[in-house]
Formats: C-alpha cells, sequence, structure tokens
C-alpha cells in the first residue's frame, strides 16, 4: 500500500483530471504490453514523478498533473491508422493538445507532457527539472512493465485507489 500522507498529497493533485471521461479513456488503450493500459501506465509515471519532486524538493504537483496526462493521445498505437507520423515523435503533441482541452495547463505542466519523450527527440530539451524527472520516470516505468516488475511490485493495485475512487457513479468517490 502507498504510504497513508503521500497518497492522500497524490490524489490531491490529480484528483480534478482523474475522473474526467479523457483520462478514464485510457483504460481501453494498451500501452508498453498489453496487460498495462495507458491509464495504470500514467498513474505509475505520475506516482513516481509525484515521489521523486517531492524527495528533491521540487514541484510535486505539476509533476503528477503533467505525469498522469503525458500519455493522453487517446488512440492505440499499435493499430495501423490510428495516428500520423511516428508514435514515438508524434504523441507527445497529441498528448498536449487533448490535455490543453481538457484544462488549463502551467508552462511547466505543458514542458513535461511535450518534452517526456526526450532524449529520443533531441530537439525538445526539458526547460524544467521537473520535465526531466517525468521524462526519467517515464522510462523507469516503461522497463519496469516490460520486465513485468509492474505486476510483481503489485503496482496495479496499489495505483488503482486513483482509479475506483474517482470514477463518476463509484461510491467511494471523493470531492
Amino acid at each position: 500500500m502507498l504510504p497513508l500522507k503521500q497518497s492522500d498529497e497524490f490524489f490531491a493533485c490529480i484528483s480534478d483530471l482523474i475522473g474526467t471521461p479523457e483520462v478514464l479513456s485510457m483504460d481501453s488503450v494498451p500501452q508498453h504490453v498489453e496487460d498495462i493500459s495507458c491509464l495504470f501506465h500514467s498513474i505509475f509515471v505520475a506516482y513516481l514523478s509525484f515521489r521523486m519532486c517531492r524527495f528533491f524538493h521540487l514541484d510535486f504537483t505539476a509533476a503528477a498533473r503533467g505525469g498522469l496526462l503525458h500519455d493522453l493521445f487517446l488512440y492505440d498505437w499499435r493499430v495501423k491508422g490510428s495516428h500520423s507520423g511516428l508514435h514515438g515523435f508524434t504523441h507527445p503533441q497529441a498528448a498536449l493538445r487533448n490535455a490543453s482541452q481538457l484544462c488549463e495547463l502551467s508552462d511547466m505542466e505543458k514542458d513535461i507532457i511535450a518534452k517526456h519523450m526526450w532524449p529520443l527527440t533531441l530537439r525538445s530539451y526539458p526547460r524544467y527539472r521537473e520535465s526531466l524527472v517525468v521524462s526519467t520516470a517515464d522510462k523507469i516505468c516503461a522497463v519496469a512493465e516490460f520486465f513485468h516488475l509492474y505486476h510483481a511490485m503489485h503496482m496495479e493495485s496499489r495505483l488503482s485507489r486513483a482509479v475506483h475512487l474517482f470514477r463518476p457513479g463509484s461510491e467511494l468517490r471523493e470531492g
């Protein structure tokens, strides 16, 4: 289980986003491996980014929010014709467009979303330390998912509170 105080702080950072239809729709999009959805990957990235930024006394709220929205591209990148260009290079801009329509983003949150694929996108160097943290957390989470460490660490059950508490119609919904 997540430490209660940090868990509550984390959920407070993303509470206005996690229950939106757009964010919840990421649950139907597979991510790096088929048994982990884009939603759970994004919550994993958001939580790890939150913890790292909190540890380094950085803006953990922007990191959690940007981490949650960093892959809000809303298509299955494995399906031919679902998007234009090479997914690794183009999905940050698609995610930024979708996130900008969902809510008002700070400059830092925009940078986090747009630059999270660095260093693959060499010309898009992160402007903020928080952007580097989220980019790093994204790579750590992808490796954990690919090597099935995500399941071994029981991350889905640990992070599922975010989805279940804020899913519309849930009796446990806060706010």
